[in-house]
């Protein structure tokens, strides 16, 4: 079955009539509602203000933001492609600080950046082509990059489903169709696992302070008839130890060469207890978000967000005016504690340096194909 035909119940984001329609992800799973982006800098901040999340998704999202930057840059201008590729630049600069940890953002960026570069260099005669046609190749770049993201999700879920054993399956966060462009990465193995007929139920942990799979991942699962079990986060210890979990599935926003895992806030306690209880720990991450750039974690930058997401619920203050607060996005979780990296080249076990150096190898082989 191709991939066109599987499409999740949910597509976060869609490119319809010249703008970016984004599912807005702060108002699940109480109220469905859509923002609309017409420019790179309303992207920007859709990012920024997690209307958008997940690091596939917001990979795809900043490409389609470069799109719209592209569009609004030539008509400014016209006539002039060297003002055209600074200003470009400065857009792509500008997208990459809305969130610094999740590296499919930069990858996206750079990418379209790169097309856009060759593009300028392959004009007839030697001249660079002027603006215009220049902002249709990145936004035909853009709808490559979110085709792809599907394709990558559906191979995910292909060779990680067969690792999940019958029973319960601990999930944290959401790394599903709302995460991605469709279908998911971790989600997306434990989709394929289900239609597979593997008799799973997953635990979802309710993932503070931003509640992502309290309000994400129960919404996404229920909605696909997968028995779910929301807790909150510190009863992972005492549903493993109860013999309840057979296996944790986690996302990833960043993964490094030797196989640290940059992923939300709550992963490494999970691999912790995971390892403790000999309970297996996977994690699904394209291709696109393995930074081999980076030796280890130790190098990751780690964003810290707004106060008000840990001493609020909902708008609402649950802890007292002044109180002082520390709210890190995300945590590292020492390769030493990961099974295995599900990637859409097939399992990656230790040693990571090798296995990883080998996917992001094939990646780039099939990238100078096509």
């Amino acid at each position: 079955m191709s991939h066109e035909t599987r499409k999740s119940a949910v597509q976060t984001l869609e490119w319809r009539d010249g703008a970016l329609y984004l599912i807005d992800q702060r108002q699940l799973p109480l109220r469905f509602e859509t923002v609309v982006c017409r420019t790179a800098e309303e992207t920007a901040a859709a990012i920024r203000d997690m209307v958008v999340r997940g690091a596939p998704a917001i990979g795809a999202a900043a490409a389609y933001g470069m799109a719209l930057g592209a569009r609004d840059a030539a008509a400014r201008f016209a006539d002039d492609t060297a003002g055209f590729l600074d200003e470009m630049e400065r857009i792509g600069a500008h997208l990459k600080q809305a969130r610094p940890t999740a590296v499919n953002l930069f990858w996206a960026v750079d990418r379209v950046l790169a097309v856009l570069r060759a593009a300028a260099q392959g004009g007839a005669g030697g001249h660079s082509p002027t603006p215009a046609p220049l902002a249709e190749r990145l936004l035909e770049e853009a709808h490559r990059i979110a085709d792809e993201d599907r394709r990558v999700n559906y191979a995910i879920g292909r060779h990680g489903a067969p690792l999940l054993e019958p029973g319960g399956v601990l999930h944290h966060c959401n790394t599903g169709a709302l995460a991605t462009v469709d279908y998911g990465t971790a989600l997306g193995v434990i989709r394929a696992a289900h239609a597979a007929g593997t008799p799973i139920h997953v635990y979802a942990s309710e993932t503070r302070p931003f509640l992502q799979g309290a309000r994400l991942t129960t919404w996404e699962l229920l909605q696909e008839g997968i028995p779910t079990t929301l807790i909150t986060d510190n009863m992972a210890a005492h549903v493993m130890a109860k013999g309840m979990v057979k296996s944790v599935i986690v996302g990833a926003d960043r993964v490094t060469a030797n196989g640290d895992v940059v992923n939300k806030i709550g992963t490494y306690g999970l691999a912790v207890l995971a390892k403790e209880h000999g309970i297996p720990f996977y994690v699904a991450a394209p291709v696109s978000t393995l930074d081999l750039s980076l030796k280890s974690g130790d190098e990751v930058v780690i964003e810290e967000r707004d106060p008000r997401e840990v001493t609020h619920v909902q708008g609402r203050r649950i802890a007292p005016e002044g109180v002082n607060v520390y709210n890190p996005a995300f945590d590292v979780t020492p390769a030493r504690y990961v099974t295995a990296i599900i990637t859409e080249y097939g399992v990656v076990r230790p040693p990571y340096e090798e296995g990883l150096a080998a996917v992001v190898a094939m990646a780039k082989k099939e990238a100078n194909r096509a």
